[in-house]
């Protein structure tokens, strides 16, 4: 007859403490390679979404235009998509057009202004940056 083994495995399968904490160092610099090498896409995603916001806040002023005749000065700002402005020109047939503003992918208010410096023809539209100063080089502008 054969001898049959016991079901508990013996002391000698068992893991030890050095394999296991090889094998969490492994998982730590595949992970922290992961994280270095996606942080350069952050920035990337930031820019897109400048863009995406432009073209919805664009959208947005152009339906204005269309119902009042004119675009928000730089005064009423793109809050007059949100709330009737009551400075000149105000609108005679104001529409609520946004329920909130969007802040910039950096927590700040993007930038208008009509007329436009960088656009004389329209108006202008950009995010003021990582730096969050409007006027400066690192300024995010839409579709750049």
């Amino acid at each position: 007859m054969h001898r049959r083994r016991p079901l508990r495995p013996s002391a000698e399968a068992a893991y030890t403490l050095f394999e296991i904490m090889l094998v969490l160092g492994i998982i730590a610099v595949l992970v922290g390679s992961a994280i270095y090498l996606l942080v350069g896409n952050v920035d990337v995603a930031r820019i897109q979404r400048v863009d995406t916001d432009a073209q919805t806040i664009t959208t947005q002023l152009k339906t204005y235009e269309m119902v009042n005749y004119a675009m928000p000065s730089t005064e009423q700002g793109l809050q007059a998509l949100v709330s009737r402005p009551t400075s000149e020109p105000v609108p005679k047939r104001w529409t609520q057009l946004l329920s909130s503003v969007p802040l910039d992918p950096w927590g700040t208010n993007y930038q208008y202004r009509n007329p436009g410096r960088k656009n004389s023809s329209g108006f202008d539209l950009y995010s003021a940056g990582p730096d969050r100063q409007p006027n400066t080089e690192d300024d995010v502008w839409p579709g750049k």
